[in-house]
């Protein structure tokens, strides 16, 4: 049980950091007057390039930071909870895959927020789970469903007509979630195979192989014909009448 809990415990480590420097970037702001928002990712811009890494840091204000601070912390967690081995992969590549798409086909503006991320890690925790079938990633997939699956309506901005909402962030984070979660589908937790399955599996796999066996060898009437150069003649002349 202590073996689990601090598996656990540990899993918030790395999101709890990154909790921590959007935080940080918001109190600097708050306590200096200034705005970071110019880092943030400016679309087909140089100068927006560095927003494809800093952008998750950088939010509007409190009330915006507020919003992500528990999806970063639960999908986060969860993430590196029961994904340890490719956690790490899988946040780097949702972050960077997201913020490329956004400075490559996004509006104009600045776009800033932690929200691209946050939707990535939603879509491939909930479709990961799906494709491996493993209990408990199936069970953390509906647990997304039910915390956050009204976050399929954040890539409509037609339902936020009032709000400044960067609806190509959560477009391009949900797309890379489910393309790592498609890609990355061998490694990681698989589910385990019981002994009925794998004795099912190698029951197929010895009719299989006896089929080809059985293919490979040829019925006792196909007879293979002989080579026309090995082919020897024997030829008897007819018998003269006396």
């Amino acid at each position: 049980m202590q073996k689990e809990e601090r598996a656990l415990l540990k899993s918030f480590f790395v999101p709890f950091i990154l909790l921590a420097l959007m935080y940080l970037v918001a109190f600097t702001e708050w306590l200096f007057g200034i705005s970071f928002s110019r880092y943030g990712i400016h679309p087909l811009h140089a100068d927006g390039l560095p927003g494809i890494l800093l952008s998750p840091f950088i939010h509007s204000d409190w009330k915006h930071l507020a919003a992500n601070s528990l999806p970063v912390l639960v999908l986060g967690g969860a993430l590196f909870y029961f994904y340890q081995v490719i956690a790490v992969r899988i946040l780097l590549l949702i972050t960077l895959l997201t913020g490329i798409w956004v400075w490559l086909g996004a509006r104009g503006g600045v776009h800033i927020g932690a929200s691209g991320v946050i939707y990535g890690l939603s879509s491939f925790l909930l479709v990961s789970g799906i494709i491996r079938r493993e209990t408990r990633l199936m069970a953390l997939s509906l647990i997304v469903v039910f915390l956050y699956g009204s976050f399929v309506w954040g890539i409509f901005p037609q339902f936020f007509p009032q709000q400044n909402i960067s609806w190509e962030s959560h477009l391009s984070g949900m797309l890379a979630g489910i393309i790592l979660a498609v890609f990355y589908r061998s490694e990681g937790p698989q589910r385990k195979l019981y002994s009925w399955e794998i004795q099912e599996e190698d029951e197929d796999q010895t009719d299989a192989g006896s089929m080809q066996q059985s293919a490979d060898e040829k019925p006792y009437w196909d007879i293979p014909e002989p080579d026309r150069n090995d082919l020897k003649v024997v030829y008897h002349p007819p018998k003269k009448e006396s």
